[in-house]
């Protein structure tokens, strides 16, 4: 199932945000990646009523196996993406940035190719990537 670029985003960062603190609130989201209380209320509301995370009483946010199958493949992508880009000279931080852009557009074919070409190099460790 396609989802939004904006939803995939969302995911992404409680994956990122589980992994670094343990536990996740729509606050922790609103300070990582910098968008409105409101925006980030919404967004949790449409990824909950669609299956992808659970939410308990006290505000805690959890990824459901969809969402987190989700979450995995756009942050391997995003490490991946944004280690590729870097090793061919591309500062950091541009690369990141790019990273972001390019991972929701990328064809799965086109993400497997690369990987393929690619798969002798080191990763830094997303955990995706099997390397």
């Amino acid at each position: 199932m396609k989802i939004k670029e904006s939803a995939e985003d969302y995911l992404e960062s409680i994956l990122i945000l589980k992994n670094k603190n343990k536990t996740v609130r729509s606050i922790d989201i609103v300070n990582h990646i910098k968008v409105s209380k409101p925006s980030v209320s919404v967004a949790m509301k449409k990824l909950r009523e669609n299956g992808y995370i659970q939410m308990d009483t006290e505000g805690y946010i959890t990824l459901t196996e969809s969402g987190k199958e989700i979450a995995d493949k756009v942050y391997e992508r995003h490490m991946f993406i944004s280690q590729w880009l870097e090793d061919l000279g591309v500062p950091e931080d541009i690369a990141a940035h790019d990273a972001c852009k390019i991972e929701h557009v990328l064809s799965v074919e086109s993400f497997d190719a690369i990987k393929k070409k690619y798969k002798d190099r080191k990763c830094r460790g997303c955990n995706g990537c099997g390397q």
